[in-house]
């Protein structure tokens, strides 16, 4: 387990509610900033965590290109799970569950945003390569506003081979491309679904494609012909709520 830094007052105050203990210490410009910074420094000490004051440069020399409102705080990360945790836990994950994997994303943003829409369409756990693909950085957990605290983070060696433990679960997988000829309404999402989608430009890889069941693109009416990625991850993951929402 390692010490991490997350900032911006959204993410830091989420962390404290779900898990506080975790959180090392809160380091804020001053208390009385404003009302919304002065209600965190209120909330993290109401719940036992250390609260320093500093500098704003002090802040920017942490974090040099961070928007991070007046707040920085340090908790300690026990990291992603791995492909054996995996295995385990996917026994006790509800049915019918979801799991969104993204194949080897580069931008952090586009990470903590495709966090954000798995939290709020209730998915089981979001799945990402070992390598060539981008971590849970401070920027990312900024972008998922907490959600980095709430879904299960995996980071696998092998992409392929953690796909076909989730089939052999009983798990149909669906890749997004654009020149699929199923279309996502089309979909059957009622069961236990995987759901992959594919890094920025290039899409989904070729043995990642291959290892997929059935592959669907996104309907679209206007005359751009792609979406960014977390944007086409929100429209998806909403899809499928919805299914799931007139079946139960």
């Amino acid at each position: 387990m390692s010490n991490e830094l997350i900032y911006g007052i959204h993410p830091v105050n989420a962390l404290l509610e779900r898990d506080a203990a975790r959180v090392v210490k809160v380091l804020v410009i001053e208390e009385d900033a404003n009302s919304r910074l002065q209600a965190l420094v209120d909330n993290a000490r109401e719940r036992g965590v250390s609260v320093e004051i500093r500098q704003r440069q002090q802040l920017e020399q942490m974090l040099p290109d961070a928007v991070h409102q007046g707040v920085i705080a340090e908790f300690r990360d026990p990291g992603p799970r791995n492909e054996k945790q995996l295995k385990t836990d996917i026994e006790y994950w509800s049915d019918p569950w979801l799991v969104l994997v993204l194949d080897s994303l580069q931008d952090p943003h586009n990470l903590g945003a495709c966090l954000r829409s798995a939290d709020a369409m209730g998915v089981n756990a979001v799945i990402i390569p070992k390598d060539n693909s981008v971590g849970l950085t401070a920027s990312a957990r900024k972008v998922a506003a907490g959600a980095a605290s709430t879904v299960p983070l995996y980071r696998v060696t092998n992409l392929v081979r953690a796909l076909a433990m989730l089939q052999q679960s009983g798990a149909w997988v669906y890749g997004a491309a654009g020149e699929a000829t199923r279309v996502l309404p089309d979909l059957d999402f009622s069961t236990r679904a995987v759901v992959v989608m594919g890094q920025e430009g290039n899409g989904l890889r070729r043995l990642t494609r291959e290892a997929c069941d059935d592959l669907f693109s996104i309907p679209m009416l206007g005359t751009i012909s792609s979406l960014n990625v977390s944007v086409a991850t929100g429209i998806t993951l909403y899809e499928v709520s919805r299914q799931r929402a007139k079946t139960g």
